[in-house]
């Protein structure tokens, strides 16, 4: 029987972004609007992104060549590509970055009439999509023009499909975004709301952490993807680069109290 999932899928969240940065300013001087020009696609990595990124790629590096990545997916938005980019450049990656596979359903979470806003920007200027929020929750809440995270985990179940379609028994990387990393855990262990936003309220997904899944063929009547690590930040640590654990843009803090 052909194996459908791949040997092993890493999921990693983009470097920390100049949107990143931003939103930290903005929170930390009380702000509503989180100064970031243009659309949030082109927002470009941080200079400590671009370090992450590269110490990242140095620990695939050291892999030997037959278990680093043979595929990798990502995002469409820069800050996801030029993380790809950069961890090809540090010699992690033996997939030329023309082979990539640039993949719409692992953007970024839309957040619509919400995008640019802090918390406290959201509660100023659309009190009612924050009344809206803390009543139905992240998962379910979608602001007017976004998205929740039902419809980003619908996108991703597509997502999965083409992986398990395409690329058995192969090593997919997988470059995202938080809530990306977050809803795959969701659909690839079977998780419930209450469970997977528990672990979101554990603490956000750091920038370049790796999660990791590997193929059990004994899990399951045909096998699956069984959780190896999640959130590591070893390779950062290691390499002396900053871990940063900045939520996205219109995504409320932890400590915010919205959800």
């Amino acid at each position: 029987m052909q194996q459908r999932w791949p040997d092993r899928l890493w999921i990693v969240r983009h470097g920390e972004s100049a949107g990143n940065v931003a939103r930290d300013a903005a929170h930390a001087a009380g702000l509503g609007r989180i100064d970031i020009a243009g659309r949030d696609v082109d927002v470009p990595l941080s200079p400590q992104g671009e370090r992450q990124s590269e110490a990242l790629g140095r620990w695939f590096a050291a892999m030997p060549a037959a278990e680093r990545p043979d595929v990798v997916l990502t995002s469409p938005y820069q800050r996801a590509l030029c993380t790809a980019q950069r961890l090809h450049r540090a010699g992690g990656l033996p997939v030329d970055p023309g082979d990539f596979v640039v993949d719409e359903r692992l953007r970024e979470k839309e957040f619509g009439v919400l995008d640019g806003l802090t918390t406290n920007g959201i509660r100023a200027e659309f009190p009612d999509q924050a009344e809206f929020r803390r009543l139905l929750g992240k998962f379910y809440h979608r602001p007017p023009g976004g998205e929740s995270w039902c419809d980003v985990i619908l996108r991703l179940r597509s997502a999965l499909d083409t992986i398990s379609l395409h690329h058995g028994g192969r090593r997919v990387l997988v470059v995202g975004h938080q809530v990306v990393v977050l809803c795959l855990r969701y659909l690839l262990e079977n998780l419930t709301e209450a469970e997977i936003l528990a672990i979101d309220a554990a603490g956000d997904v750091a920038n370049c952490a790796v999660t990791e899944y590997r193929f059990d063929a004994d899990a399951g009547p045909r096998g699956a993807l069984v959780l190896h690590r999640y959130n590591m930040v070893a390779p950062l640590t290691e390499a002396g680069a900053p871990v940063t654990v900045e939520p996205d843009a219109a995504e409320p803090s932890q400590a915010a109290g919205v959800r």
